[in-house]
Formats: structure tokens, sequence, C-alpha cells
């Protein structure tokens, strides 16, 4: 157990996780070899707390594993400082499909048992750095990072935007649309594929560009080189202006003009499961994969 010293807990801030983190902190009390670290975020959920609390910054640079308590949209707020700190995190779900947090409420403490004996599969997955720039910038600014997808999309408002698409400085096309998903393997099941683009095995090196309602009925999603740059020239239709997200959470203004970039990080996310997970039968149970109606 001594591979994992010290171990952080962070989640979703609801009153729904407390009955799984308290079984968490349970379980890791039993064990007095293991140090625990609270992020603030969820600390006001244990009461009375003896343990060290902090922001998950400073808290991913002292431990040597996460848990998060939540759904995958917990995950992928704290994905991006976990990558950083070259950090491996594991996943308890306590939300809707648990594509990225798989352990089952019910199966916390045999599986961090055998987690800790060091049972277990962990595999990197890249995340998407995004940049904004202009002519009137002389350096591109870092708006953050994205473990499933960066959407250009034009904001409150149900408009078609304008923009051209470049792969390494090569002239891709001219798109009229709703907008822009640009996924990785991991976001190929999100938001990716309701716009009808394809699903990625997480092990492929790869990222898939998906039009949202597009102008035309001959674009179609296309898939790349991981390792391609990819940039984005927003145009001036209607003077909108549209905005340009990570994961769904930050959400930037960009002017006609802007040349949006996006590559990828330069460090993966270590993601930590179970020793029997299978990708497949993880497809086949949240997506409903085989399943036949039933007889009345």
């Amino acid at each position: 157990m001594a591979e994992f010293s010290t171990i952080g807990l962070t989640g979703r801030n609801t009153s729904d996780i407390v009955d799984s983190l308290d079984t968490v902190v349970g379980f890791l009390e039993k064990h007095a070899d293991i140090n625990i670290v609270l992020d603030v975020n969820i600390a006001g959920q244990l009461e009375g707390t003896k343990y060290p609390v902090c922001p998950i910054g400073k808290l991913a640079g002292q431990c040597d594993l996460v848990i998060v308590v939540g759904g995958d949209g917990s995950l992928l707020q704290v994905a991006s400082v976990l990558a950083e700190h070259d950090l491996p995190v594991i996943g308890v779900n306590r939300g809707r499909l648990g594509f990225l947090t798989d352990i089952l409420p019910d199966e916390i403490e045999s599986t961090l048992e055998k987690v800790l004996s060091g049972e277990y599969k962990i595999e990197s997955r890249f995340l998407l750095d995004l940049f904004i720039g202009s002519d009137k910038q002389e350096q591109n600014e870092y708006l953050g990072s994205a473990l499933n997808d960066v959407v250009l999309h034009p904001g409150k408002a149900v408009q078609m935007i304008e923009f051209s698409l470049f792969i390494d400085n090569e002239f891709v096309y001219n798109q009229a649309s709703d907008g822009l998903i640009v996924a990785t393997p991991t976001g190929s099941t999100a938001y990716a594929m309701s716009a009808g683009g394809p699903i990625m095995n997480p092990r492929l090196d790869a990222i898939v560009l998906v039009p949202i309602n597009p102008h035309s009925l001959s674009s179609r999603p296309i898939v790349v080189e991981g390792n391609r740059e990819l940039t984005l020239v927003v145009g001036d239709r209607h003077k909108i202006l549209p905005q340009i997200s990570c994961d769904g959470s930050m959400s930037h203004h960009c002017a006609p003009g802007d040349r949006i970039t996006i590559r990828k990080k330069p460090k993966g996310l270590k993601i930590l499961h179970p020793a029997d997970y299978d990708y497949y039968e993880t497809c086949r149970s949240k997506l409903g994969w085989s399943l036949r109606p039933t007889k009345q």
C-alpha cells in the first residue's frame, strides 16, 4: 500500500454524495499507513473532519492518488489539474452514466481494497489545450484544457455561425453551421456522439471534428491524428459573436477574425480502473447495446 500513501478526495459538492464519501473515508481510515487530504470543494460534506483541507491544485501536489466521488462531470472539472501533476485518479459513480467514474457505490470497499493491493488497470487519456489569438495580439492566450471536447457554438441564440478550419495550417473548409465539436476519444461518447460522430476507442491517438447542424449535406465528421494542430478562424456572419468552451464549463466569447488553436496537451490524465474493467462492456451497459425488447 506504500504506492498510495497519501490519497486526496474530491467530487461534487452536493449532499447526495455524502453516503459514498463517508464509505470511502471509513474504508481509508482502516489503513493507518494512508494519509487523507480533502478538496475544499467537498470538505463541508464531512462534518467535523480532522483531515487537511486545501484547494484542488495544492491537493494534487501532495497526493499519490485522487478519488473522485460524483459523476463524469466531477472528474472533468479536475482532469486538467491532475494531468499537470501526473496524478492517477479513480472515480466513484454518483452520476447518470459513469463512463469515467466507474466504481459503483455498493462496490466501493471491495474495489478500493483491490486497488490498494495493486489489482487495477491504468490508462492515459489525452486532453486538448485551447488557445485564442488575433491579429491584434502578439501571443495566443491560453483558455483552458478539455478531456472530452472543445466546442465552438453560437451561445444563447440558435443561429448559424461561419468559420474556417485549418489543420496544421492547411486549409480544409469554410463552414456555415451551428458550430463544431472537437473531441478526444474520451469525448467521442459524449456530445460528439449525440451530434452523429463516431465512437473511438480511448486508446486511439486521434481527434474527431464533428459539425453541428451544418448547412451542407456533404459535411461529415473528420478524424485526424492526435498530434495535429487545429485552427478555427471565426467569420463575421450577421455579426454573431460565438463562444468557445472546454468540456461544457468554461466559455469565452469570440470576435470575427479570432484564431482558435487546439492541440494535444503535453501531459495526459492517468485514469485508474478496476482490474476487470472492459471498455466495450461499459459501452454495452451505458449505451444499451444489444438490448432486445422484452415480451409483455
